[in-house]
């Protein structure tokens, strides 16, 4: 991910830049970034038009993820949720960003990043959705599974209509 993104000071944009730079290079090696969202500018960096050559089209308002990963090589769209003091993802957030990509061309990988095995990992980890992925910037080459039949993958989903 050779892109230069410039991302404010805090924790939970420390966290992101962790999914960038070291989740990406060991789980999405090669990998094109999508989305970063920063609090300072919610849009940090977007590449609209890859996303949309996926089928997904968001508005201004849209519920993003704070990074968006596309994986070529699989047709997967990694989308982290970083977690710095609330928000993982949890059953309700599931379902929020399997609308907000449910025309994705590409199949949808869920995970949820803490910066360790502290205080935050404990207090979410009870609610962390199934089929979803955790992973901690503390350790950087290992993954938690939540279930399903594969380790680090899309699940089917079928759509609506």
């Amino acid at each position: 991910m050779g892109q230069q993104i410039s991302i404010s000071a805090g924790d939970h944009s420390n966290l992101i830049r962790s999914v960038i730079e070291d989740f990406g290079s060991c789980f999405v090696p090669g990998g094109e970034l999508v989305y970063v969202g920063d609090t300072g500018a919610k849009w940090g960096y977007f590449d609209e038009e890859l996303l949309a050559s996926l089928g997904v089209n968001v508005g201004q308002h849209g519920k993003m993820p704070d990074v968006v990963i596309y994986d070529r090589e699989k047709n997967w769209l990694i989308l982290a949720e970083a977690v710095a003091s609330s928000g993982p993802v949890d059953g309700g957030r599931h379902a929020e960003l399997a609308d907000l990509f449910k025309d994705s061309k590409a199949g949808l990988v869920y995970v949820t990043v803490f910066p360790d095995r502290g205080e935050i990992f404990r207090k979410f980890l009870a609610v962390v959705a199934w089929e979803t992925e955790v992973w901690r910037a503390s350790d950087p080459t290992h993954l938690i599974h939540f279930n399903g039949a594969r380790f680090l993958g899309p699940y089917k989903v079928p759509k609506p209509g």
